[in-house]
């Protein structure tokens, strides 16, 4: 029935369309962010006849812009939320060991400690807590209380003028923008009918109901209708605007509040642990991330455009400031390598502050055939899923099964363990370098002999991008044949993460990509030209943005560059 592993090519994209068209859908999902592709997975898995619908890509929005984290939310501890934390760190625990081990890995932090008794008694009972209900849930070690000897091997660019002491514990690191794209594609593994690239653009109503959707393909400009006995909205930060295509607003209102994070050179802090603290607005995170660090986050009110939240000048100089308080050595605007942003749709409430707002989610119907989904955090994805998909199938007039996601694992996650242990093997076998097999299995896992087929027929594509030797070429080739990339930012910004890992933010990269996958995505010349010239907008916009001194000149600026795909999809 199914096959081997349900490549997400142009093909596939054709006949999915074709079948939303054409079949009468019992669950259709709207949005493939992390909720909206979880939603497909449990209702396929359950059974039903499912289709998933995206304006632009595979977690083009928040999805992919998160900390990376797959965390159990030490902050919520500070409101005494214990079955939030204890649901987050069971979640934690199935990634890293169950559904996604080649993408989830545990990673040491520190809580660094500036004042002694106050710090350690403050951190190490929270800490404690979590590290209680966790129950090492996932991870290789229990918290441990590190004195100044040890927190300064662990971490020798520290400011030794601020730190007396830490606390060492672990979390799960994630590539979002993978896991969110491999989870809708173990949907279609499963039969999910999955179009990128395709637009709500209105409901269809039946009396007092929806009955589905129209939606327009942005590709060819095409429009059609889908039908389906239960439409879920996962939208996102976008729940309002779909809300309003009916006519007002849902039972809901989702507040945007926009976090930042800078990409730093590894060799500029000298660490063996990640960091996390606290700021007077939220917490500080300095995570490792192959040959970078990632510093973040900020925590504001976000009302402009939300496709593409452009990062300002004060949100980068704070980030700045809040690290070099931690650092001996202190970062400057010239080692910041990439920056993106990214909108937290939280659930609105009467606080005025984002960062006490709702990071629970919370279930609506505001009208009969329509779910919404709204709020969460990104490691409780799986449970919203099916909290979405259980409210949709009261109304259907069938036996449904209940959720099974707990047990069903990401596609490249079965037997990824066998073949790490067998690296030595692989090594040898394809002549690729043992750091370049750890690279390809902690992206692909056990998918990897699909990539060593590729490059048996063709040779030259182990050989290392131009402008970002850290991917090889298969690596594009891949996106646009197997992991439904459309577009050459699809590419640099998802399915590796080019535009922020390099200097240059994937400029130099950009035509050896397009000339890779011109051939797959049947791409003319003038199609290559205009995909690149289009990256090249959207850097000099996102470029421009950063050096503005507030999010209203930094919006305008990044809205320079228009979305490539047909139309305005915001």
């Amino acid at each position: 029935m199914f096959s081997t592993t349900s490549p997400l090519g142009p093909e596939a994209r054709a006949n999915a369309l074709d079948r939303l068209a054409n079949e009468d859908l019992d669950i259709l999902v709207i949005g493939a962010g992390v909720t909206g592709c979880g939603c497909a997975l449990d209702a396929v898995t359950r059974g039903l006849r499912v289709g998933l619908v995206e304006a632009r890509d595979f977690a083009a929005g928040t999805s992919s812009r998160s900390s990376k984290l797959f965390h159990g939310g030490l902050r919520y501890l500070e409101h005494l939320n214990f079955a939030l934390v204890f649901e987050a760190l069971k979640e934690r625990w199935l990634a890293l060991n169950k559904l996604a081990p080649h993408l989830a890995k545990p990673v040491p932090f520190l809580y660094p400690l500036m004042r002694p008794v106050i710090d350690r008694g403050y951190g190490g009972l929270g800490i404690g807590v979590y590290d209680v209900l966790g129950a090492g849930r996932g991870v290789p070690q229990h918290m441990r209380h590190l004195g100044r000897k040890r927190t300064f091997e662990s971490f020798p660019s520290a400011n030794r003028q601020t730190m007396v002491g830490s606390i060492k514990f672990y979390e799960g690191l994630v590539d979002d923008a993978r896991h969110t794209m491999m989870i809708g594609r173990t949907a279609a593994h499963y039969g999910a009918a999955v179009a990128t690239s395709t637009r709500v653009i209105g409901f269809l109503r039946e009396a007092d109901r929806v009955g589905g959707v129209e939606v327009r393909d942005l590709e060819s400009g095409r429009t059609f209708t889908i039908r389906a006995k239960q439409t879920i909205n996962a939208t996102g930060v976008w729940i309002d605007e779909l809300q309003q295509m009916l006519g007002g607003r849902g039972q809901f209102q989702v507040r945007a509040s926009k976090g930042i994070h800078l990409v730093i050179p590894r060799n500029r802090i000298n660490s063996r642990t990640g960091l996390i603290t606290r700021t007077e607005k939220s917490l500080l995170f300095i995570i490792p991330w192959g040959s970078h660090w990632i510093i973040g986050t900020t925590d504001t009110d976000w009302q402009l455009d939300r496709a593409h939240p452009a990062a300002s000048q004060a949100d980068i100089d704070y980030l700045l400031h809040h690290a070099n308080t931690l650092l001996a050595d202190p970062l400057t605007r010239d080692d910041v390598i990439g920056v993106y942003a990214g909108l937290r749709p939280l659930l609105a409430g009467e606080s005025d502050s984002t960062s006490k707002l709702s990071r629970e989610h919370a279930v609506a119907s505001p009208v009969r055939g329509l779910v919404m989904i709204a709020g969460g955090k990104y490691t409780t994805y799986r449970v919203m899923a099916q909290d979405a998909v259980d409210a949709a199938v009261r109304e259907l007039d069938l036996k449904v099964p209940a959720s099974c996601t707990e047990e069903v694992p990401l596609l490249g996650a079965e037997g990824y363990h066998a073949l790490w242990n067998a690296r030595p093997l692989l090594v040898r076998e394809t002549g690729l370098r043992d750091l370049q097999v750890e690279h390809l299995l902690n992206r692909y896992g056990s998918l990897l002999p699909e990539l060593l087929d590729l490059i048996k027929s063709s040779p030259e594509l182990a050989h290392p991008l131009e402008g970002a030797p850290t991917y090889l070429k298969i690596e594009a080739v891949y996106a646009a044949s197997h992991e439904g990339a459309l577009h050459l930012d699809d590419i640099l910004a998802r399915r590796t993460r080019i535009s922020i890992e390099t200097w240059d933010r994937g400029l130099a990269a950009a035509p050896e990509v397009a000339r890779l996958v011109a051939p797959i995505l049947h791409w003319e010349p003038a199609d290559v030209d205009r995909e690149v010239e289009h990256y090249q907008k959207r850097v000099a916009a996102e470029r421009e943005s950063q050096d503005q001194p507030d999010d209203l000149s930094a919006d305008a600026a990044r809205l320079g560059a228009p979305d490539v795909r047909m139309g305005r999809v915001h």
